[in-house]
């Protein structure tokens, strides 16, 4: 029998593919999130929750979500485009703020479930891998794991800011400290005055200093926003310091009123029969004839 080439056409790439549409398109790893979501029969029906991060070019996503048959469903969420309104005027990406947005996260989700009073978390935060223990006389702490995504889980990424936020925030999420800033991975140590440089952007205020004796021109384009709040090196621990204290007082979300033209009213599609169309066609040809 003479050899006949396999053609490869578009009913067979509809049979042979990737199961999942978002494995596909690299947008899910369901390995992991296999793991994050399936819960154990004997929980009964208790959802599973996941401390959600994302970065965008300018914008950090912080969510707790919890799955059930039907998909994903959003418990609470917090943005660091929020974080102006509690005093951070610039830098909405980086590791500080990433800190600042979890955190945010943490005391708005305990106020929903009326737990804010019972898990205050650490107001305080000196640097030290700490996770919050049940309390003895009242229910358990809220538990979320850290679901990152397609992202790269690096020592010192920022999605272990953010995680590290939420947990000083009074949510427990299991982790220890062999990603956070300034692990050593030989004596398995932390560094805790590194790590609370991170919180507070020190390290931010220390490249600030570094430009400025440096390369002004670049410093001035890097830090333009910063510049132009009249926020200096000197400045930026207090400015998060700050930023912590005012996200504990009023952790509640600002809704903000959206500014446009107002919808117009829906109004259902209504078929036209064979007459209607040809009367349509012929007021069509009469008006371009009349306007030539």
């Amino acid at each position: 029998m003479p050899f006949v080439k396999q053609q490869k056409n578009k009913a067979y790439f509809k049979r042979y593919q990737v199961k999942y549409r978002r494995r596909r398109e690299g947008k899910t790893d369901y390995y992991a999130r296999k793991r994050l979501v399936v819960q154990a029969k004997n929980k009964y029906n208790s959802p599973k929750y996941r401390l959600v991060v994302r970065f965008t070019n300018k914008d950090i996503i912080c969510q707790i979500i919890y799955a059930k048959l039907q998909g994903d469903f959003v418990l609470s969420a917090a943005y660091a485009h929020e974080l102006p309104r509690y005093g951070v005027k610039g830098g909405l990406t980086n590791w500080a703020s990433a800190y600042a947005t979890g955190l945010l996260l943490a005391r708005r989700t305990l106020t929903k479930l009326g737990l804010a009073d019972k898990y205050e978390g650490f107001a305080e935060p000196d640097g030290k891998v700490q996770l919050i223990e049940a309390s003895e006389d009242g229910p358990r702490p809220f538990k979320a794991f850290l679901d990152v995504g397609l992202a790269r889980t690096s020592t010192g990424a920022r999605v272990f800011g953010a995680m590290k936020g939420a947990s000083d925030g009074g949510i427990f999420v299991p982790h220890n400290g062999n990603r956070f800033p300034g692990f050593d991975i030989e004596s398995k140590t932390n560094d805790d005055e590194l790590l609370r440089n991170y919180i507070y952007g020190v390290h931010v205020a220390e490249y600030m200093e570094y430009l400025e004796e440096e390369d002004e021109e670049r410093y001035k384009k890097q830090f333009a926003t910063f510049i132009k709040e009249g926020i200096t090196s000197e400045g930026v621990e207090d400015m998060y310091s700050e930023a912590h204290e005012l996200i504990r007082a009023d952790p509640a979300p600002k809704l903000t009123e959206k500014k446009g033209k107002p919808a117009k009213p829906y109004r259902r599609h209504v078929a036209l029969n064979k007459k209607q169309r040809l009367n349509k066609i012929m007021e069509a040809k009469a008006a371009f004839e009349a306007s030539q």
